[in-house]
């Protein structure tokens, strides 16, 4: 008896050896190949994974970067992330050639969450329905629709200030950029402006973008299980609007230029074929977590950094009330004025490259390629790091001071300031994040001046830059 029980013990040892043996040799294959960036694989299936993103939870996210560059001695190097061999591109160099080659050498990528978040995208790929999107979203982001907007921003802007601001004492900042952000995202995109309706969509949606970026682990409790039932709701609410505009267009109630969602019904793809409903809802779901997370991440931090630099704060301040001294009572800001802003959008670009709101992205290599005398092969994932070069001090002299006048003249060096990406995948919506942080500052700091209440706030990185306990601050209103 005892000599079997020893048998089935060295049978399940030689078993488990032989599994982590395989794991180990599948996980190493992916790895092999002449010449490939220097770089460590890490454990099977996690790699370098987690210490690649507690970097970011701890607030420093660019050591994982910084650190493997001093190390390797390279610009280029490899690693696993997200369960994928990867190798990190760093440095203007490597932000330039990722973004000359998109779609010649490389695509964009997302983790297998997403594709599984956003269902229409199970017909085609996460990344053909962003090429559907960009081809879309030109019509909405014409120049003539972005003056148009302002007005609609900066009325947006004085509800939400009178509903979530005035005549309070302490505020948490986070939360209100966020719905500052996606109260407008609402307006714009779907033309719904009425609280109470955009509070319907505000939690569940917060839910999604939280656990869009997450292991798809689909159990019980998960992120990504909370964020599919979120995704499942909003889809459904987003299809009612969907079926109410129909109707509103064919009784002329609305028209084809009023938003995008209006525009996405009209429009047509190759073989002159509309949309769907769920495809609709699933792009509209898209343009509102484009549309406002990385915006509200921007405001945040410029709140901070005003807190923090009185100096800084001053001259924004004086710039923000000739603009408002000059304007009738009632009138709303508009495009002259917002072209006027010229030193607060160098303050906010300083914000923007201390604190990117994107960390950076994937690609994925479409084909064998070289790159600084390296072999990069075909299907292994390229992630750029904003902070490469944001806090490179080659690219900006004592990088972590705060320093508008960077912005001056010229400005940086080409591929150098990547808040927005940059090629023929540079956001889209730049010149609306533009706008809209603008309208933002120009309403803050013309009622008010503000203090932080925790003065040592913890920054955490997850996937976006946000304070630990969402920028506590106390306010002081600007006498009449």
């Amino acid at each position: 008896m005892e000599v079997f029980f020893l048998s089935l013990l060295l049978i399940f040892v030689l078993s488990v050896s032989v599994g982590l043996h395989l794991l180990f040799y599948k996980h190493r294959s992916h790895f092999t190949g002449p010449n490939l960036p220097p770089g460590k694989i890490g454990w099977p299936m996690i790699g370098e994974s987690l210490e690649f993103l507690s970097t970011g939870w701890k607030g420093h996210p660019e050591k994982f970067i910084f650190d493997r560059i001093y190390r390797y001695s390279s610009e280029v190097f490899k690693t696993c992330l997200l369960g994928e061999p990867a190798a990190v591109f760093a440095g203007a160099a490597g932000n330039k050639f990722l973004f000359s080659n998109e779609n010649k050498l490389v695509q964009a990528w997302w983790p297998s969450s997403v594709d599984k978040i956003f269902p229409s995208s199970n017909q085609t790929s996460s990344n053909e329905e962003a090429k559907k999107m960009r081809k879309l979203l030109p019509q909405f982001l014409k120049p003539e629709a972005l003056h148009r907007y302002i007005g609609i921003m900066d009325h947006i802007a004085e509800k939400h200030f009178a509903d979530s601001w005035d005549n309070r004492n302490e505020v948490l900042v986070f939360p209100l950029a966020k719905r500052f952000t996606f109260w407008l995202a609402c307006r714009l995109f779907m033309s719904i402006e009425e609280p109470d309706h955009v509070a319907k969509f505000e939690k569940p949606f917060h839910v999604l973008a939280s656990g869009l970026i997450t292991v798809p682990i689909d159990l019980p409790g998960t992120p990504f299980r909370r964020a599919i039932t979120a995704s499942n709701f909003i889809r459904e609410e987003l299809s009612c609007i969907i079926k109410k505009r129909k109707i509103d267009l064919a009784e002329g109630k609305a028209s084809q230029n009023q938003d995008i969602l209006s525009h996405m019904l009209f429009a047509t793809d190759e073989d002159g074929r509309n949309m769907n409903e769920m495809e609709i809802a699933d792009k509209i779901l898209g343009l509102l977590i484009g549309g406002h997370d990385t915006a509200s991440a921007a405001i945040t931090f410029l709140v901070k950094y005003l807190a923090e630099l009185p100096h800084i704060y001053q001259k924004v301040y004086e710039e923000q009330m000739e603009i408002a001294n000059s304007k009738a009572p009632g009138d709303l800001l508009n495009w002259d004025d917002v072209q006027k802003m010229r030193y607060s959008w160098n303050v906010a670009c300083e914000v923007m490259r201390l604190a990117p709101p994107l960390q950076g992205a994937f690609r994925e290599a479409m084909t064998d390629f070289v790159f600084n005398g390296f072999s990069i092969p075909k299907g292994w994932k390229l992630y750029w790091s904003a902070n490469s070069t944001h806090k490179n001090a080659e690219c900006f002299p004592e990088p972590e001071n705060f320093d508008p006048t960077r912005f001056e003249g010229a400005g940086p060096a080409p591929y150098t300031f990547v808040p927005f990406g940059g090629g023929p995948r540079m956001c889209p919506g730049k010149e609306y994040a533009r706008l809209e942080i603008l309208v933002f500052m120009h309403n803050v700091v013309k009622r008010f001046k503000w203090d932080k209440l925790l003065p040592d706030e913890k920054i955490i990185v997850d996937p976006m830059p946000m304070p630990a306990k969402g920028l506590p601050v106390r306010l002081h209103p600007h006498k009449p």
